[in-house]
């Protein structure tokens, strides 16, 4: 692999690329604009630090129950359609939302049942998304379209707060409309691929190829330890549901201050993806990868003890910072290691494992908030997070020990299995 094609904006030279890119865009700003609406809103009207952690919840239990379906749908049909009937339904969702906070008061378990058709849509969605981007470049530039498509995913993570809390002043309905739009114009854009590179899976329908993903992960330390490290780590160190908490008890900043702490994470994120756009990592990707999960959980604790607004913002950036370059290493590893006929199903396995990490997590934070306090709920994951980063350096030798991230690498792994 030339280092020419690691770096700049090689992956653009492919038109279906360029539409899946505008996608990511407009996916990232709506899921944004969605979040950070839907935990102020929730928090309005329950004071609950209980029910913003069930929003996660809710929006994680479709992951949970649909990943096998929705990975082995990605591997046997054409994943641009997929994507098409799984992006209409979240927008479908967002004009739900959209029609029940007309209500002075909305039904929070209504708003609830609107969620899971969301989480319902990114399940199926997730999959399709991660195995489509090796089917409009070719592998040699993979790394690098992976680069801007989570550089840009975080890009249009700070604009969604902001302009999600922005819009909140002006009443939530703002906002659920806006991300409709966002949502149908991605459908047509995912309508508008061309791509016909896919390796569609042939295998019969069967438990035992629904449980593929799931065997391919298992058998490959790297893989399994890449995956489970962010899930853990993640699961513990996630703080995103407590934000509003800290935006009006803790920081005293309001709804524009929300957006402000939602973005600082993404800011960080995006510098460090457009470094590694430039500066990929090239050699010790494996220590490189447990030591920015470390670097997390300091920031995140750092965060947690924090009353300051500039010392919250850097630190919130520098989680940010950190996990953009765990994810490009993780997502790197997994795609390139797995044949095209199985990337769905196996993409399905890490992406429920992402959306436990993300969701669970802010439950997690919202539960153990409402018993002891979010500040301890904040610290006390973030030293988890420092934890699990230590002992998978000792439990998955070979995921530390990892060098480039290459195919010629993976399949030395491979070999061993």
């Amino acid at each position: 692999m030339s280092d020419g094609s690691l770096k700049g904006a090689v992956a653009f030279r492919y038109r279906d690329f360029r539409l899946v890119f505008a996608g990511r865009i407009l996916s990232a700003t709506g899921t944004a604009m969605l979040s950070v609406a839907m935990g102020w809103e929730m928090w309005r009207i329950t004071g609950d630090a209980f029910v913003l952690g069930l929003v996660g919840l809710v929006l994680f239990v479709p992951n949970l129950v649909f990943f096998l379906p929705a990975g082995a749908i990605a591997d046997r049909f054409p994943r641009r359609l997929v994507l098409v009937a799984s992006y209409g339904l979240q927008a479908v969702a967002a004009s739900l939302l959209w029609l029940v906070f007309q209500a002075e008061t909305p039904s929070v378990p209504l708003v609830l049942a609107v969620l899971f058709l969301v989480g319902t849509g990114r399940t199926f969605s997730a999959p399709a998304s991660q195995a489509l981007v090796t089917n409009v470049v070719p592998p040699e530039h993979f790394p690098n379209a992976v680069a801007w498509t989570n550089a840009t995913w975080e890009l249009a993570v700070i604009v969604g707060p902001m302009m999600g809390g922005a819009l909140l002043v002006a009443g939530a309905t703002k906002v659920f409309a806006l991300v409709a739009v966002a949502y149908i114009c991605n459908t047509l854009l995912m309508a508008m691929l061309h791509t016909r590179s896919q390796e569609m899976s042939r295998e019969k329908v069967s438990l035992a190829s629904l449980l593929a993903g799931l065997r391919y992960i298992f058998n490959r330390q790297i893989i399994l330890g890449a995956v489970s490290l962010d899930l853990f780590a993640v699961l513990l160190g996630g703080a995103t549901a407590l934000l509003p908490i800290y935006a009006t008890d803790v920081l005293g900043i309001g709804e524009v201050g929300l957006g402000m702490l939602r973005s600082a994470i993404a800011v960080g994120a995006v510098a460090c993806g457009l470094a590694i756009i430039y500066l990929p990592v090239r050699r010790h990707a494996g220590a490189i990868l447990l030591g920015t999960v470390a670097l997390f959980g300091v920031a995140i604790v750092v965060f947690g003890l924090s009353d300051i607004v500039w010392v919250s913002l850097i630190a919130l950036a520098l989680s940010g910072a950190a996990d953009m370059v765990s994810v490009y290493i993780r997502q790197t590893l997994v795609q390139l290691a797995t044949p095209d006929a199985m990337r769905g199903r196996v993409s399905a396995v890490t992406m429920m494992f992402v959306g436990a990490s993300n969701e669970l997590g802010e439950f997690r934070a919202g539960t153990i908030a409402a018993a002891i306090g979010a500040t301890a709920s904040v610290v006390i994951g973030g030293a988890g997070t420092i934890a699990v980063a230590g002992a998978w350096a000792l439990l998955f030798p070979r995921l530390r020990k990892v060098d480039a991230l290459s195919v010629e690498e993976l399949s030395r792994d491979d070999a061993r299995n």
